[in-house]
This record gives C-alpha cells, sequence and structure tokens, in this order.
C-alpha cells in the first residue's frame, strides 16, 4: 500500500476541466467547490488507497459525509483513476453511476452512500471501531462533513463517543463556510477539543497548510481539522 493514491498525470488544475464535464440540474455547486481543495490534498498526499484496492483491508477509509453537491469528489476519484474520466459527462443521467449523491454499490473507491446530514461522522466512528477490534491498526478513517452538519445531534454524540474512546485513527474534516445555524464560543475546533480530540484550524485553500495539519500527530486522541473557506454568494 503506498502513502497516497498512485500518480495518474492529472494535477489540481484539471480539475475545474473534469467538473466542466459534469452538467445538469445540479443545484449545489457551491457545496462542491468548497470541498475541492480538502478532496485533493488528502487522496493526493495523505490517503493509502489506490484504485485497485479499494477492497484492501489495510487501506485507509475516506467517508464524504458532505454527500450533496458530489461533483468535487467525482472529479478526483476520475482524476485519481478511480474510474473512468467519461463517467463524468453522464452525472446525474438516469443510467449514470454518478448520481447527485455517491453511492458506495455504483462507484469504485466509495465507502458509503450519503447527503443526508448528520450521518457521516457515526458511521466513521463504528468504522475505527471496527478496525480496533478487528486488531487492524493501520488504517486511518477519514470523514469530510460540512459545518451545518453540526447542527444535528447524531455529530455530537459521535464526537463525545470518539474523544472518549480515544479512537486515535479516525479523522474529521470539518469545511467550515459559516453555514451553521448555531456556533461555539472560541469556534469549531473548540467544540471538538472540549470531548477530548486533537484539533486544528487551518485556510482550506491553503495546500500546505491542509496537508501540515492532515499529518499533525495526535497520539491517543481522534483528529478534527477544520478548514476555513469563505463562502461566496
Amino acid at each position: 500500500m503506498t502513502q497516497a493514491t498512485a500518480d495518474t498525470g492529472f494535477r489540481y488544475d484539471d480539475l475545474g476541466r473534469l467538473i466542466a464535464l459534469m452538467t445538469g440540474a445540479e443545484k449545489h455547486g457551491p457545496a462542491a467547490h468548497s470541498t475541492l481543495d480538502v478532496l485533493w490534498v488528502l487522496y493526493d498526499r495523505v490517503l493509502r488507497v489506490e484504485p485497485g484496492g479499494t477492497e484492501e483491508p489495510g487501506r485507509d477509509r475516506f467517508l464524504l459525509s458532505k454527500g450533496h453537491g458530489p461533483m468535487a469528489y467525482y472529479a478526483v476519484l476520475a482524476a485519481k483513476g478511480f474510474f473512468p474520466q467519461d463517467w463524468l459527462r453522464g452525472f446525474g443521467s438516469y443510467d449514470s453511476p454518478l448520481g447527485h449523491h455517491p453511492d458506495r454499490t455504483l462507484i469504485p473507491g466509495v465507502e458509503i452512500g450519503s447527503g443526508s446530514l448528520g450521518h457521516g461522522l457515526p458511521l466513521a466512528v463504528g468504522s475505527a471501531l471496527g478496525l480496533r477490534a478487528q486488531g487492524l491498526d493501520e488504517p486511518a478513517v477519514w470523514v469530510l462533513i460540512g459545518d451545518a452538519e453540526l447542527d444535528e445531534g447524531s455529530n455530537h454524540e459521535a464526537i463525545a463517543y470518539a474523544g472518549a474512546a480515544g479512537l486515535e485513527r479516525l479523522h474529521t474534516v470539518v469545511i467550515d463556510n459559516d453555514s451553521a445555524t448555531h456556533g461555539w464560543r472560541g469556534g469549531i475546533a473548540s467544540r471538538f477539543e472540549a470531548a477530548g480530540w486533537s484539533a486544528v484550524t487551518v485556510d482550506g485553500r491553503d495546500h500546505a497548510a491542509l496537508h501540515a495539519a492532515f499529518t499533525t500527530p495526535h497520539p491517543g486522541r481522534p483528529h478534527a481539522v477544520v478548514a476555513r473557506v469563505e463562502k461566496k454568494q
């Protein structure tokens, strides 16, 4: 298993062209673009998963909880060779595997079906617990959520449990574009820290800062990265 996905020749600058191949009545373009930099840095430099190894027990798991507006996710998966680039042209059509919400039974590399807010982090906690129970200490579990998902009580139960259980292989990335109804004094990171997590807040468009945050050691604790992204009107 390599440190990150294999080099297919695509670069970050190619993602805009890949996203442009997906046309139709997609209503969540800003939601997709807010995740683009995080997704690229994860798949290009951090995640240990390859197109031919999506069923390998030792792979890292990536769960997209922010499943509405998955165009950036699809573009990155195509760029990294998980499925053919031509699939992008059929996005959202009746017979396309690329729906408006990702489907784990149809798309190679997708770990969960998602879109309904509030489910991804609890599922990631369960994944980390399952790996621990199997004695698999190497795979990391990553979940990407939106800040508005923190309006859902299920996430706060997951945050509290993961901190108490010391799920060191669990990592949460929160895309913070000021969409949440509620907030926390001290910022979103403080909510995770209060539950025993390691947490850091960075510029969600700065690739070097994202990589440094993703690879920060956090022995004995789950890790949260709050990626601040300006909300475009």
